[in-house]
């Protein structure tokens, strides 16, 4: 590269720097994907931006911009990149609090991979170990048992696949769907493309893994079962308690 063309770029990332610190959320994630697609420069920025939002933002609620900047530099693929995640990241930007004591790191970590499918998978087990030893035999929960879910946990998972997602999945999206269609159920089954017409999306090569999905796709929440489960989960008070900060 020229150092005509090297000043030019890193002008565009000093620019793009300064726009981050600035702009209104739905320009921060894009700019966040200019800063990825311009390199080590721009991860650098990322980086810097990273350690600043950290240091002065209390985790009163998920933060997206703050979990696209990590997801930028978890796919960047730079050495790096991935140095300091594990150092002043290592389990991610949202804070894996439990009052069951169960561990959100696997999750956290197929979530960050954007492999959405082991990550729903990996959300039933969670919800099972929530339920407590005979839910992890069954392998799925009772509508009552969902009902006795500390509010810390749910928060946490619903705030790993917000932040992981640019927002778009999580069960406070499709409550907040759910309620917005009058909590009609086949209204939001084919809202959230879990149903086309008569016919029930087929579990798993019908559902989309990836950000194409509609918003609040995921994660399932055990929607074979009927409504009672998923009922229970978007009623749950977690949705209607502020986000409670980390000790």
């Amino acid at each position: 590269m020229s150092s005509l063309s090297q000043s030019s770029s890193e002008a565009a990332v000093s620019d793009l720097s300064l726009k981050l610190r600035s702009a209104p959320e739905p320009i921060q994630l894009q700019l966040i994907k200019d800063l990825q697609a311009a390199g080590a420069s721009g991860c650098t920025v990322l980086m810097e931006f990273l350690l600043e939002r950290s240091a002065v933002t209390e985790a009163v609620q998920p933060n997206l911009v703050q979990g696209a900047a990590y997801q930028a530099l978890f796919s960047a693929n730079l050495p790096e990149a991935t140095a300091f995640l594990q150092t002043h990241f290592p389990t991610g930007v949202v804070p894996l609090r439990s009052m069951a004591g169960i561990d959100y790191a696997p999750l956290q970590q197929k979530l960050a991979e954007q492999d959405f499918q082991a990550a729903d998978q990996l959300t039933l087990q969670k919800l099972c170990e929530l339920a407590g030893p005979a839910a992890v035999q069954r392998k799925w929960v009772y509508f009552t048992e969902v009902e006795q879910f500390a509010i810390v946990d749910l928060q946490t998972i619903n705030a790993l696949w917000l932040v992981h997602s640019e927002g778009k999945f999580g069960f406070s999206i499709q409550r907040e769907i759910w309620l917005s269609l009058g909590k009609n159920w086949n209204k939001l089954w084919s809202k959230i493309g879990w149903k086309s017409e008569n016919n029930w999306t087929r579990y798993p090569q019908e559902f989309t893994w990836n950000l194409s999905a509609p918003r609040g796709h995921l994660p399932l929440s055990n929607q074979l079962r009927g409504v009672r489960v998923i009922t229970s989960l978007l009623g749950h008070p977690a949705w209607s308690k502020p986000y409670i900060s980390p000790p």
